[in-house]
């Protein structure tokens, strides 16, 4: 009879008895380099990081002293990394997002639901998705949904967003882009103001009239009148000469005012123009080569609460462009 020879059991790693942190500045401090080399301010910085002004300078200055070299040049018109800090502040932001993708990554292995830090391009969130989010949050009550509203392009390395609804062109090699929405635009304006204009063929009044042009859509006018046929009758001068605005609010408003003729999407328009606020001048429509996606990194893929929301997303999607 033999007996087996108990089995070794596996090795496990070597670990050092050095912790690993020793050396290592304090998180607090590398987020406190991070907001200030991308703000280029400790004044801002501290806005981001929750800390004072004073306390923001103190870390970076603690940071230099711990390196032995200077990170920044302080100059009247901000703060400017030198090229040490630069060096630094790029393997620290790798660092950081790293460390944010395995937090990310344990969270979604314990959450059924989790959360979402969602920005939102500022008119298209008050106008198309904040009336409609009642309809996710019914659906999936176990997400946690924080929404701010920017304008511009949503900087991802900030670490403060999953995703971002951007009027933007789509994907690109950092960022995964799931369509929300094209814009489509036509002509509005008041009544008190096309009422002066009455009896005038549309090419005439668009001539007479102040056009409001959306700093987002600058080639809107130019390309609605080449579709509507009527770029040979409406002078590109008078075209160019129309006030401009950041917002498509701020275009509704100014057309509600009677400032000028505004071309704009129906979900910024419907209300004004059901209540008679506005009146819409042609049926002639033009889409703009961007759209609202939802923009998030690759990495973010994987994170339950974002997937729930791009199904949610598809399910209300119309299956044209939003007029």
């Amino acid at each position: 009879m033999t007996t087996d020879s108990p089995r070794p059991l596996p090795a496990t790693p070597a670990v050092s008895s050095v912790g690993v942190g020793r050396g290592i500045p304090s998180l607090t401090a590398l987020r406190c380099l991070d907001a200030s080399a991308r703000l280029g301010s400790f004044t801002r910085a501290a806005q981001e990081v929750h800390l004072t002004q004073g306390a923001v300078s103190h870390q970076i200055l603690k940071l230099e002293e711990d390196l032995g070299v200077p990170l920044f040049e302080r100059k009247r018109s901000g703060l400017v990394l030198t090229p040490c800090g630069r060096a630094y502040w790029n393997d620290v932001l790798l660092a950081l997002q790293q460390l944010e993708r395995a937090t990310q990554s344990i969270r979604m292995q314990g959450e059924q639901g989790g959360m979402l830090n969602l920005s939102t391009a500022s008119s298209f969130g008050t106008y198309w998705l904040l009336p409609r989010l009642g309809g996710f949050l019914a659906r999936h009550p176990e997400v946690t949904l924080n929404i701010s509203m920017h304008i511009g392009e949503v900087d991802f390395s900030s670490m403060r967003h999953d995703a971002a609804v951007e009027f933007s062109p789509g994907a690109t090699p950092e960022l995964c882009a799931h369509k929300v929405a094209d814009v489509v635009v036509h002509p509005y304006g008041a009544p008190l103001l096309l009422a002066e204009h009455a009896g005038q063929p549309l090419a005439q009044l668009l001539q007479s009239v102040p056009l409001i042009h959306q700093n987002t859509l600058m080639e809107a006018w130019p390309s609605w009148l080449e579709a509507a046929g009527l770029a040979q009758q409406v002078q590109l001068e008078h075209c160019a000469r129309g006030s401009r605005y950041d917002l498509l609010s701020m275009a509704l408003n100014g057309a509600i005012a009677g400032l000028g003729v505004a071309l704009l999407p129906g979900y910024i328009a419907d209300a004004a123009l059901q209540t008679g606020q506005l009146q819409r001048l042609s049926e002639v429509s033009w889409t703009s080569s961007k759209a609202y996606y939802l923009r998030f990194p690759r990495w973010k893929s994987g994170q339950p609460a974002l997937r729930k929301f791009c199904e949610w997303l598809d399910s209300i999607r119309p299956p044209m462009a939003i007029p």
